[in-house]
């Protein structure tokens, strides 16, 4: 044994090959942590000591490659100053250029995932081998950081400048056919085979049947390639890449590139450094504490999510009742991943319309080669249409998905409960509708909660889960592991109207009207938030959802909280609406809408909205101001969701901000709403309600925000 840890060993195998293993004890994947970098440093010691190794291969015992560096830890070094932080990655990056410098090939077999670090241990390697089942790529710009161990370095020496920035730019995973393309990798072999071809690789390494000492050199020196061809890649990357990623929303990239324009021409060492003082650059935005925030964040849904479903009884079968797009895609999605589903309507040309929604969204799986249309066809097969509840005796689940009217949700619920096992859970797919009220019918409402999916299904990730007053915890259990099972990522919450993500949401539109009762343009406030980070425009999200359902959700909020949800005027979304204006269900909304070639619908400003809009909107009319908007329609947004929490209607602020950015789509790279007021400052957010409160009770701050504001604490900790 040439070194022993209990994160990395390093042993002898036969003709003087060293194995690197790395084999975190107790740990389900591999990692660069603390621990794991001071054993690499001290087996790459120990390598340098070594006089009988003549080759190298890098493996794993687990079933992930190394998943990369310990975010964790990261977050605690990204508190630090720019300096310290640049010369931490530097100190780290010394390691690795030492293992690269050993006098001898090194072969990595990857096995499984390499991501991050993992990749860029690779990339140390001269040569590299993939499993059919493994996947490579430096994912570091989604957490608004980009690659600190040398992988924008050496990246562009391996597989050339174009196909590095994208690489990197994008944080795209690539699958083994991808990155042997790209030249990320040199061979893709069975997993069984895997060990035994990197030690056949390394050996005609070491008989000098490969020139591993040419593959090393290509790495440590400046890249090949003359000044007019390094401009026209640069170029060509940077439209590419900032069309689809906004430099002021997403920096990471941008500073990658810069980063990789700069030191392309220089030798390893000194192209590490400037890596190194990008990496601080990238690590101290508030882009990178949001996105870093994101995914620790998801990390304790899922966490939270899996505890929840302690209690959870077995799903062998569903059903969904109403079989329209949202049924369909209901049972699409659970036939999708492998789960036989039932899903019933009164009228044969629904359940046409809901086989026709799940059909075509397979097919499109097909035409983009994610599946075979055999595999289509055995997915289909899982769901079983039908006309009567015929079947329903042993279904484990049943998901309520019929119109968003309480009295026929009664009817049908009520049904239901008859015809099915006493274990069976009832799940209403409702939006609004109060859970405890709809179980006010049910023998049994401790078997029955809310699940509400949000359209279109196949996207949308988030699942609210809802517990009712008289909801059991199996209930809710089961139905979290339903969600869990068909790929969701659910969120408990407890009952109100509107539940998390709607109470939020109407608030938001609350704002949005009274904004254009005082004069506001509808069309620069659309630009105004999508420039702040939102996909869409309060008025395009509105036509999307329909006017219809946004004046009935309007009505159901303002019963429930009537003094800050019930405006005292006329707005212009319920005036539109009256006026047969429904959105893209119809073509016109605020906005009128024509398909393109493609028949997708697209919106152009409508001068007869201006007209009707003059109708609702005060003699004086007001000029806003972009921060304006944007804070008048965040405070009402913010405020909201801290009295979700005050109320315990959502448990933490990592949930409530999972919640806002998977299932309304709040911008990524804010971190959510809770993060967003962390970084506004609580103080200052104080001083804007303040401001603001004299527009009504969906502006005035909550106690709580008082409270956290006078103890000087946060959501989240201080850097």
């Amino acid at each position: 044994m040439i070194y022993q840890g209990n994160r990395i060993t390093v042993s002898l195998l036969d003709d003087g090959i060293a194995n690197m293993q790395y084999n975190a004890e107790g740990e389900s994947v591999n990692k660069f942590d603390a621990e794991t970098n001071k054993q690499f440093d001290e087996a790459v010691t120990a390598l340098e000591q070594a006089d009988n190794v003549k080759g190298l291969i890098v493996t794993s015992s687990k079933g992930v490659f190394i998943a990369g560096a310990d975010i964790t830890e990261f977050v605690g070094h990204f508190n630090k100053e720019e300096e310290e932080i640049k010369n931490w990655i530097v100190e780290i990056n010394g390691v690795f250029n030492r293992f690269e410098d050993l006098p001898f090939p090194k072969v990595a077999a990857i096995n499984g995932a390499a991501l991050g670090g993992g990749c860029e241990m690779t990339l140390v390697c001269e040569y590299r081998i993939m499993s059919e089942n493994a996947q490579i790529g430096l994912p570091e710009t989604q957490l608004g950081i980009f690659p600190g161990f040398g992988g924008s370095v050496r990246t562009p020496r391996v597989i050339g400048i174009d196909n590095a920035l994208e690489l990197i730019a994008t944080g795209k995973a690539q699958k083994p056919a991808e990155a042997l393309k790209l030249g990320l990798v040199d061979a893709v072999v069975a997993q069984d085979d895997l060990e035994n071809a990197a030690i056949d690789l390394v050996k005609k390494a070491i008989a000098g049947d490969l020139d591993w000492q040419a593959r090393r050199e290509e790495k440590l020196n400046p890249v090949k390639l003359n000044q007019l061809e390094q401009t026209m890649a640069f170029s060509s990357a940077k439209a590419a890449i900032f069309a689809k990623a906004n430099p002021k929303q997403y920096p990471a990239p941008a500073i990658a590139i810069e980063a990789i324009e700069k030191h392309v021409n220089l030798p390893r060492n000194e192209a590490i450094k400037v890596e190194a003082a990008a990496f601080a650059k990238a690590a101290k935005t508030p882009q990178a504490a949001s996105l870093v925030g994101v995914f620790l964040n998801d990390q304790v849904v899922k966490k939270l999510a899996k505890q929840h479903t302690k209690s959870a009884h077995d799903i062998n079968e569903a059903a969904v009742l109403g079989a329209g797009i949202m049924g369909g895609g209901i049972a699409y999605q659970a036939a999708s991943k492998g789960l036989p589903i039932i899903m019933k309507d009164i009228k044969s040309a629904q359940l046409d319309l809901g086989m026709g929604e799940a059909s075509k969204l397979l097919s499109q799986m097909v035409e983009r080669k994610k599946m075979t249309p055999a595999q289509m066809g055995e997915t289909l097969s899982r769901i079983r249409p039908t006309l009567n509840y015929g079947d329903f005796g042993e279904t484990d689940i049943v998901i309520e998905a019929v119109v968003e009217n309480p009295k026929v949700k009664h009817a049908v619920l009520k049904e239901v409960e008859g015809l099915v096992k006493e274990n069976a859970i009832l799940a209403s797919n409702t939006s609004t509708i109060s859970i405890t009220y709809l179980a006010t019918v049910l023998e049994r409402p401790e078997n029955f909660v809310g699940m509400h999916f949000f359209n279109p299904v196949h996207r949308m990730p988030l699942v609210e889960v809802i517990r009712g007053e008289k909801s059991s915890e199996e209930a809710v259990s089961t139905t979290v592991a339903l969600a869990q099972r068909m790929g969701k990522v659910p969120v408990v919450v407890n009952d109100c109207p509107g539940f998390l993500v709607n109470r939020v949401l109407f608030p938001y539109f609350g704002a949005f009207d009274l904004l254009l009762k005082q004069g506001a343009d509808f069309v620069q406030v659309d630009k105004v938030m999508q420039k702040f980070g939102w996909p869409m425009g309060p008025a395009y999200l509105i036509d999307v959802v329909g006017l219809d359902t946004g004046v009935h959700g309007a009505e159901v909020m303002a019963e429930g909280f009537p003094d800050r949800m019930k405006p005292d005027y006329k707005g212009a979304i319920k005036h539109l609406f009256e006026n047969n204006r429904l959105g893209q269900k119809n073509g016109v909304g605020f906005y009128k809408y024509e398909n393109d070639k493609r028949g997708k619908p697209q919106k152009t400003a409508d001068e007869a909205t201006y007209e009707l809009l003059k109708e609702t909107t005060d003699s004086e009319k007001q000029q806003f101001d972009d921060q304006t908007i944007i804070d008048r329609m965040m405070l009402a947004f913010c405020n909201e969701t801290v009295r979700c929490l005050e109320d315990n209607i959502v448990s933490t602020p990592a949930e409530a901000d999972m919640a806002m950015i998977m299932g309304v789509g709040f911008p990524p790279f804010r971190g959510g709403p809770c993060r967003y007021i962390d970084q506004v400052g609580l103080d200052d957010y104080l001083a804007l309600c303040e401001k603001y409160a004299h527009l009504g009770k969906a502006y005035e701050a909550p106690q709580k925000i008082r409270d956290m504001a006078a103890a000087g604490e946060t959501f989240y900790p201080k850097a």
